[in-house]
């Protein structure tokens, strides 16, 4: 446990540190906060290949849903949680980078409207770590790494998201590269961050030989609670995703004569 939160508290500011300078090496004309909000995206993508990958490793292993066990479905949550503490002070930093003003009087104007702007995604990170974390290693006790491995393969659409937010940055909004991505953002964000979790159902009732719509009512009542509160954001980011996707492929109105 200790070697693997060491492990992750030198990684991701190592990698961070070391992309971004990479960058303004080999970018020169590029402007700080351009830097710092590329590596920050580029980082989350390498945390989410390894989650990914980690997660699929976990469900294949595991025949039964419940009692199979995995030892990447704890040591990851510990790899986990310095992830979370960078990724929240990195967020800070790009929007630090943005505001182009770093007095003390600006820092805490924008330490105010970091926390403003990113409400959602700051929860998100504080329910992981104050909620999940204790949940996956100890509340749980030895049942359902299979279940842990399938959360971890929510990962799998934050490396498009992440590209997307770069292109834009970049003001490539009008590539076909943007396009295509913002399509597969859609597809692996649905698949993965929403019907996951009729997919995880589903298993347990092949397992247990119910139908999907006979599993919410023979588990316990706190498993679908917990589930309720884990997808609700999802919806709710999957449907900002959905108007965006649909302002980018609506077709420009004609102009008109003279």
């Amino acid at each position: 446990m200790l070697l693997t939160l060491a492990c992750g508290s030198l990684f991701f500011p190592g990698l961070f540190a070391l992309c971004t300078w990479g960058l303004r090496r080999a970018r020169p004309a590029w402007t700080d906060s351009d830097c710092v909000m590329i590596t920050t995206r580029l980082v989350s993508s390498v945390q989410a290949v390894l989650a990914t990958g980690s997660g699929i490793v976990i469900i294949r292993s595991c025949n039964d849903v419940i009692t199979d066990r995995h030892w990447l479905a704890r040591e990851y949550v510990w790899f986990l949680i310095p992830y979370m503490i960078y990724d929240s002070y990195a967020m800070y930093l790009c929007e630090w980078y943005r505001t182009g003003d770093q007095s003390r009087r600006q820092s805490l104007t924008t330490f105010q409207s970091f926390l403003s702007k990113n409400r959602l995604m700051i929860t998100h990170h504080a329910v992981i770590l104050f909620v999940l974390v204790p949940v996956a290693q100890k509340l749980r006790g030895d049942l359902g790494d299979f279940f842990v491995g399938c959360i971890f393969t929510a990962e799998l659409s934050t490396p498009f998201v992440s590209l997307g937010r770069v292109l834009i940055q970049l003001k490539q909004q009008h590539t076909l590269l943007y396009k295509v991505n913002g399509i597969l953002t859609l597809t692996t964000f649905l698949c993965c961050r929403i019907l996951l979790f009729p997919f995880m159902y589903w298993s347990y009732g092949q397992q247990q030989g119910l139908s999907l719509l006979q599993v919410p009512f023979n588990i316990p009542f706190y498993c679908n609670v917990a589930n309720g509160f884990l997808i609700a954001p999802q919806i709710y980011w999957f449907s900002l995703l959905c108007k965006k996707a649909t302002r980018l492929f609506d077709a420009p109105p004609a102009r008109k004569d003279g």
